[in-house]
């Protein structure tokens, strides 16, 4: 073989083994890239069944809206069809399901709103009229200038509603059928009386009602303490940066029960089935209202944790053993409110709490660890609250643990951020 063939022999094998990685550099790639759409798609069906949960926990709470709404609309027809006479009453029905549907907890607001939309609504629409005449560009101004006026007089979003609607009604029909204007106020008025009615006649079970919304919120604040005590535990900063993120995320948990709270606040207000609950329906708010303010000293708490752990401070044993008791102390708390029972176990575990985060300061935290102290404390006394305690009760006995432990008031040495 002469030179020049083994050249060229020596390039045919060099192309072919560059053909051969190129094409193993493509099944790579291609696995990879298959690898992270199996990623993806798994994170996708995680976050479409964490949504599922989510929207089926919202329809478990409303359910009974959609049972109120269907009775409301058709007793509402019956009042104004069977017994008022009205040939058509499309309004009655339509104004008891957005009394019932416009939201939980403020039906009677609502139904105020409703019947100043419609009024606002009839008002301009029959003067402007006949002013103006009808038309597209009149539909154009009388709603504008309807809504206007409602919104001069309410700022709720049934005002508008109500008002807009009635004066397209008023404008376009008016030509073709006189005399709208006394009938839809009478239908108006009978739907929004018929659905406070139901409410009251059909109401929610107030105490069930709450628990269904807070169970969601308190997994969520138990599992993300727990989190963040063993993120903080190994020194592991990601782990408790991802406990913090879940935390951050639970607005709509506290939306969820604050809800919840309106409802049950209207049931045992309005309906005579449920006047007998109401000392244990101001348990429960009192309850829910110092949960929602845990949650912000807790999401506090984890943010300056996983920054103490970012800056390299000391973390005593202590920080992660109070977190994991403040979980196990909500644990209980869930556990007594629905079971209906009251023992000190809650508040024990509490003050345990915070004689371990008291032994953490007094052997010695960095700037960001003197925060999540605070906030300890600040998240053990709102919790103390929802047990009942009034805030002077409170504040001294988690002042007194620390005292005991630190041997100083805490109050003259640290800088406890004051949120309330």
């Amino acid at each position: 073989m002469t030179a020049a063939e083994d050249r060229d022999g020596g390039g045919v094998r060099d192309a072919a083994g560059r053909a051969q990685a190129g094409v193993a550099a493509e099944r790579v790639r291609g696995a990879a890239g298959r690898a992270r759409g199996m990623v993806a798609w798994t994170i996708s069906g995680i976050s479409s069944r964490a949504n599922w949960r989510r929207r089926r926990r919202t329809l478990e709470l409303y359910a009974i809206l959609a049972v109120q709404a269907g009775v409301a609309a058709a007793l509402a027809w019956v009042v104004a069809h069977e017994l008022l006479h009205h040939p058509s009453p499309v309004f009655a029905p339509t104004a008891a399901v957005g009394t019932i549907a416009a939201a939980i907890g403020r039906r009677a607001r609502r139904t105020i709103e409703l019947l100043i939309g419609v009024l606002a609504g009839l008002l301009a629409g029959d003067a402007l009229i006949a002013v103006i005449g009808t038309g597209p560009w009149q539909i154009a101004t009388v709603v504008t200038l309807s809504i206007l006026l409602a919104l001069s007089l309410s700022r709720g979003g049934q005002v508008v509603t109500q008002a807009g609607g009635t004066a397209v009604l008023i404008v376009t029909l008016a030509p073709l059928q006189r005399g709208l204007e006394l009938p839809r106020i009478i239908d108006a008025t009978i739907g929004g009386l018929v659905a406070v009615v139901v409410v009251a006649l059909l109401p929610v079970n107030p105490m069930r009602l709450i628990q269904r919304a807070a169970r969601p919120l308190f997994a969520v604040i138990q599992d993300q303490l727990h989190t963040a005590a063993e993120g903080m535990a190994r020194g592991d900063a990601d782990l408790v940066g991802r406990a913090r993120d879940a935390l951050a995320e639970v607005e709509s948990e506290v939306q969820l029960l604050n809800d919840a709270v309106s409802g049950a606040s209207e049931a045992v207000a309005v309906s005579p089935l449920r006047w007998h609950r109401r000392g244990e329906y101001e348990r429960y708010e009192r309850g829910a209202t110092f949960l929602s303010l845990a949650v912000r000293g807790a999401q506090e708490m984890l943010r300056r944790a996983a920054t103490a752990l970012h800056d390299g401070e000391p973390i005593p044993s202590g920080l992660p053993a109070a977190l994991h008791d403040l979980g196990d102390g909500l644990a209980l708390i869930q556990l007594e409110a629905e079971g209906g029972r009251h023992t000190d176990r809650p508040e024990q575990l509490l003050l345990k709490g915070m004689d371990r985060a008291a032994e953490a300061y007094h052997e010695g935290v960095g700037f960001s660890g003197n925060v999540v102290v605070a906030q300890i404390r600040t998240v053990a006394t709102d919790l103390l609250r929802a047990l009942g305690h009034t805030e002077q009760e409170a504040s001294d006995r988690i002042r007194k643990r620390f005292v005991r432990r630190v041997g100083a008031d805490p109050a003259q040495q640290s800088a406890e951020p004051d949120r309330r």
